[in-house]
């Protein structure tokens, strides 16, 4: 079955089994110019007068690169057994390999972003705000130590969710 648009009003899921359990793949760039890599931390709601996705990218992380020089980004949640791929688009560098053609999954592009044919659920999301966080903004330093052991920081990305496909 192909991917098909629907109105976010109809979606039934789990914002917490899908990040924590599942995963996803957050896309940037364009067809021939784009990068991806596996996400477990998020959150899906609604701000600024908008159903919003929130992404984490580590300033190290060679997407962070096409999240910033692109408006819009992709979050994909795959078909179940893909799990292999998920593993390795999260832990190897599209910097030093050709990880995307490695993985056995077919890019696709909607809407002039960048996901998957293997997608059970994709968002398509257009950059609202981003901000660096700084080790002074940790309440808690062993939070800081826990997650930021190397300081390698997080980018927080939001994106206004302005479509969304399912399988």
């Amino acid at each position: 079955m192909a991917l098909r648009k629907i109105d976010l009003g109809d979606l039934k899921l789990n914002p917490f089994d899908i990040l924590n359990k599942e995963w996803m793949l957050l896309s940037a760039g364009k067809e021939k110019d784009f990068n991806t890599m596996t996400v477990s931390w998020g959150a899906l709601g609604y701000i600024w007068g908008a159903p919003a996705a929130t992404a984490y990218v580590r300033q190290s992380r060679y997407t962070r690169d096409f999240i910033e020089k692109y408006d819009s980004f992709s979050l994909t949640v795959l078909k179940a057994g893909y799990s292999d791929q998920l593993n390795r688009l999260g832990s190897e560098s599209g910097r030093e390999i050709d990880k995307i053609n490695d993985s056995g999954l077919t890019p696709i592009i909607l809407e002039g972003c960048p996901a998957f044919e293997q997608a059970r659920l994709v968002f398509i999301c257009k950059k609202m705000f981003s901000n660096e966080i700084y080790e002074d903004g940790f309440l808690y330093k062993e939070t800081l130590d826990k997650f930021y052991s190397t300081r390698d920081m997080h980018t927080m990305y939001i994106g206004s969710i302005t479509s969304c496909y399912e399988d």
